[in-house]
């Protein structure tokens, strides 16, 4: 698990921002101009604490492996975590009759609409499809069920001039009739989708994933109304 973590005194900026661009630093070329050098020390040493610095036996310093981790989602301006668009796997999946499964969302955003069975890659998993499959588990009581990658999907969501959601979804398909409907999950007839309140870009991907090329990339710009 990748620990959260966000820098906001100005001179650990400056210390992180130098081992951005060098594998090794001296002390004194860490240094800002006109810092106390107690006081750059002492954050210098927060940072080494942290396990984001470390000190090398040749002397100088050097980003460490979880500093490295950091720094690869930060911004190089401000050195804030930047906002990344949601990577989620995406599951198209008909039964022998044809019908398309749904998941009735149950929070926020767009709750109580339907969707593709979907899930969040995780940092752990070591391929989309290995996520795909423990989505399709953790989900839907699948074990192992054999998927094709049938391409990926750029969502961008928004209502007004108000962005929602950015998400990059890996779509898989399969069939299967081994799930019962419940509450929250139903079989629907693909040419009935359009009468059921769904999630954004849901009807599209199906219809997309339906034409069975080799392997295909969409993008979708959708508009969602206002709740205000």
């Amino acid at each position: 698990m990748i620990e959260q973590i966000s820098l906001t005194h100005h001179i650990q900026k400056h210390i992180i921002d130098v081992l951005m661009y060098r594998d090794v630093a001296r002390f004194r070329d860490l240094r800002p101009p006109k810092v106390d050098t107690n006081l750059f020390s002492y954050h210098l040493q927060n940072l080494v604490r942290q396990g984001l610095v470390n000190k090398v036996i040749t002397g100088g310093y050097t980003l460490s492996a979880k500093g490295l981790t950091y720094v690869d989602r930060v911004s190089s301006g401000d050195k804030t975590v930047r906002s990344q668009p949601k990577i989620i796997t995406m599951l198209v999946i008909q039964n022998g009759e044809g019908d398309i499964l749904l998941q009735r969302r149950t929070k926020q955003p767009y709750i109580d609409t339907w969707t593709l069975p979907y899930g969040k890659l995780h940092i752990e998993d070591t391929s989309a499809y290995s996520a795909a499959q423990r989505e399709a588990h953790e989900k839907l009581a699948l074990e192992n069920p054999t998927l094709e990658h049938a391409g990926e999907c750029y969502i961008r969501v928004h209502s007004g001039e108000t962005l929602l959601s950015t998400t990059l979804a890996h779509v898989f398909r399969f069939y299967t009739d081994d799930i019962q409907p419940s509450d929250t999950i139903m079989w629907a007839r693909p040419h009935k989708m359009r009468e059921l309140t769904l999630a954004p870009a849901v009807e599209e991907i199906m219809t997309r994933t339906f034409f069975k090329d080799t392997f295909y990339f969409e993008e979708y710009d959708v508009s969602w109304p206002s709740t205000s």
